[in-house]
């Protein structure tokens, strides 16, 4: 299986891939206001790729329950300087994590590889447009129409792979061939707990679909639903996922603790390696 992005080629199996968080935003739920300086951003990613990061996520606008929306202009000013500056200096690849096609033209623009879209439920191609011209990795995140509306109704996974499926066929059309996307199930997104623990426990379930997944589960609010934790105090619980996600057939674990995630991740890797021999 091969994942591509722009100049980017990644073929599995191969050890997990940890994408690196850098929030540009005041109110990510979070590090909201830690890195919002575009110098400090800069700064987060290159720390980040230091503690072993394949890939960043640079995102500008909060998609946290109850966040305020972000202006284009407003969402532009604060990422593109940082991945202006960072393209010409670093050798993974760059994902902007925008729901905004203007956005996403931009960063493609200034040196970003991926589109991270928590909004490809869309109907409308813009977004899907500008992936395909600048062929460009898309990672297509289940979420519904509302972000956050919840359906506690669903069958989740039944649910998740047939938006997957047909996402797949939509995008194909729309000229972004399988090849250069990654599927996200969404894990807190529009869920319920039992939603989000359902999705964890089932993740086989997605390898027929033959594309990359990527999970995200770094101090989410489902933790503390679970487990009473503060969103600083949910590292154990946040590991304990991705471990589990990686012996399920997980691609890439989207984390804040990079250096802990990778060691977890090349631990989790070993073991199970020695179980095949």
């Amino acid at each position: 299986m091969i994942f591509r992005a722009r100049q980017f080629e990644f073929v599995f199996p191969r050890p997990t891939l940890v994408m690196g968080i850098v929030n540009v935003t005041p109110d990510s739920f979070s590090d909201g206001g830690k890195f919002f300086n575009p110098a400090r951003a800069i700064a987060r990613a290159l720390k980040l790729i230091g503690q072993g990061a394949d890939i960043l996520d640079i995102g500008g606008e909060s998609t946290r329950p109850g966040a305020a929306p972000v202006s284009e202009p407003e969402e532009l000013r604060r990422v593109i300087p940082v991945i202006e500056k960072l393209s010409g200096k670093i050798k993974i690849p760059i994902s902007i994590d925008t729901m905004k096609p203007v956005v996403a033209r931009a960063a493609l623009a200034a040196g970003a590889s991926i589109v991270n879209d928590v909004a490809a439920n869309r109907d409308d191609g813009e977004m899907w447009k500008t992936v395909s011209e600048f062929r460009a990795g898309y990672i297509c995140m289940h979420a519904p129409p509302a972000l956050h509306e919840i359906d506690g109704k669903k069958n989740i996974v039944a649910e998740v792979e047939k938006f997957f499926r047909g996402r797949l066929k939509k995008m194909k059309a729309a000229g972004i061939p399988p090849p250069h996307v990654i599927f996200d199930p969404g894990i807190g997104f529009g869920k319920t707990l039992e939603h989000n623990l359902v999705l964890l426990a089932n993740l086989r379930r997605f390898a027929k679909l033959r594309r990359p997944l990527l999970i995200g589960v770094s101090r989410k609010s489902f933790i503390e639903k679970l487990l009473g934790a503060k969103v600083n105090e949910r590292l154990p619980a946040s590991l304990a996922c991705a471990i589990l996600a990686v012996a399920d057939g997980a691609h890439i674990i989207r984390a804040h603790d990079v250096a802990e995630t990778v060691q977890a991740a090349r631990m989790a890797e070993t073991l199970l390696a020695q179980r095949k021999k």
